[in-house]
């Protein structure tokens, strides 16, 4: 079918993992944005991606239950908080089904029935960081456009989905908590009003390069300007308004970032005002998070994610244990009060400096911290010499885990697994690999991001008893 061709009357059945929604037409799959299963459509046809045709919707001829009015008037255009459009239940509903049919269908697997998913009691304002994109050639809306009234082409917000030079001007986010929107509103006014340059994305010119705001559930708040050239009196300019309007930010720092990509875990972070890092509460520890630290973004619920991890763990204070893609040892600081002792492993270096931080920060002795790849660093020497371990929590990026881990995680035959995914997809295909040894009992699904089709994952897997008969 070719672009522009009109799908008449599409019953949306289900719904992709990447949020759209799911029809066909002559046996043909067709994902359309924004809609709900239960939506019937006229859709028109944008593309082809996959064997799939991509189409957007014309005219509902009926509207599911499970339909929501958005909240915010950026939706449809934003990348983020896709699912908006569907009332929470239904989101929670989908991603249940979404654990469901990736894990027994992708793996093969004989599994244990889906836990009820954990939802989030926070659905708006649950984000600890945002990071907010300059642009001297903004993307301009349908309605500004139609206007005819001349418009102001500098723009601080987020990428538009698709376009990595385009950029949509937000006026409010209800990801962050309100702090962040005004910071960030008035610091384009303030550089809009002072002619400081905003970023060129595809000529890579100007000053003004990035915004990333963190907060914590302590009351602190770290604000981290990127700028494109390393102009003394243009970055004094910027970060004294901002120290001056803005007295509660706690961390105020700056980077010079002169690269051809926002990414700055290679350059050097400037402290202009405050600390260089902010404190996070979770329970009775703390956890020191600077610039570059890796921290879960929903913070209350990743306290509750963790708990699930910890009793899954079952831990009896003399287990030996090994935390995979510890991070900055959050998850190990978490459980190291029921164990013998916790060795993480990281291959940011940063990261597990800050591991080692946050167990003195909480008076953690057993735990040690190693940085290097996983699957050259965690290996039969590294395993001789630090101790077999008893249970193994790996929480590991959304690729999931490298194979020759995997493997070796199922030569090793360790009394117990918990496996921590914030992609069902590639948690079932390591689940494949990890059954030569183990078998699944308990999973849970934890939703960390309401209003998207991400959705977390914890699997406990134990030993297979006829394994554990001949150790």
């Amino acid at each position: 079918m070719k672009r522009g061709t009109i799908l008449e009357k599409v019953e949306i059945t289900s719904i992709s993992s990447d949020g759209k929604g799911v029809g066909r037409v002559d046996g043909q799959v067709v994902f359309i944005k924004d809609t709900v299963p239960g939506d019937v459509v006229d859709a028109r046809v944008t593309g082809r991606k996959k064997k799939v045709l991509q189409a957007l919707p014309e005219k509902f001829s009926a509207r599911s239950e499970s339909r929501a009015d958005p909240f915010c008037d950026h939706f449809g255009l934003c990348g983020g908080c896709k699912w908006q459009h569907m009332s929470y239940e239904s989101q929670l509903r989908f991603k249940q089904e979404h654990v469901s049919e990736n894990l027994k269908k992708l793996s093969g697997l004989e599994l244990p029935g889906i836990m009820p998913i954990l939802g989030s009691q926070k659905q708006t304002y649950y984000r600890n960081k945002l990071e907010y994109t300059f642009s001297n050639f903004r993307w301009l809306t349908k309605e500004e456009i139609e206007s005819g009234e001349e418009q102001t082409r500098t723009g601080l917000g987020f990428h538009i989905p698709g376009r990595f030079d385009k950029i949509l001007d937000i006026k409010t986010c209800f990801l962050q908590s309100d702090s962040s929107n005004e910071i960030r509103l008035a610091l384009k006014k303030f550089a809009d009003d002072n002619g400081i340059e905003f970023f060129d994305l595809k000529n890579q010119t100007g000053f003004l390069r990035n915004l990333i705001i963190r907060t914590s559930t302590t009351g602190d708040l770290m604000v981290i300007v990127q700028v494109f050239q390393n102009n003394e009196e243009k970055i004094s300019l910027v970060m004294n308004f901002l120290k001056e309007r803005f007295p509660t930010i706690t961390s105020l720092m700056y980077i010079v970032n002169g690269k051809g990509n926002d990414s700055f875990y290679d350059l050097d972070v400037k402290l202009f005002d405050g600390k260089d890092h902010i404190i996070e509460q979770m329970g009775d520890l703390s956890f020191k998070i600077g610039p570059k630290s890796f921290y879960q973004t929903n913070s209350e619920q990743a306290y509750e994610l963790y708990k699930i991890a910890a009793e899954f763990a079952d831990l009896k204070c003399d287990e030996l244990v090994y935390d995979l893609y510890t991070g900055t040892g959050t998850i190990a600081n978490f459980v190291a009060g029921g164990a013998r002792k916790v060795i993480g492993i990281e291959s940011v270096e940063e990261a597990i400096e800050d591991a080692k931080t946050n167990s003195d920060l909480n008076g953690i002795t057993n735990t040690e911290f190693f940085a290097g790849d996983m699957k050259d660093l965690l290996a039969n020497d590294f395993i001789k010499k630090h101790g077999k371990p008893n249970v193994i929590i790996t929480d590991p990026p959304r690729a999931g885990m490298h194979p020759r881990v995997t493997q070796l995680l199922a030569d090793l035959k360790v009394d117990k697994i918990v496996y921590v995914s914030c992609n069902p997809a590639t948690q079932a295909r390591d689940l494949q690999v990890l059954d030569e040894s183990y078998e699944v009992k308990k999973i849970q699904p934890v939703d960390m991001f309401p209003q998207t089709q991400h959705v977390e994952s914890v699997a406990l897997l134990e030993l297979k008893p006829e394994i554990r008969a001949k150790k």
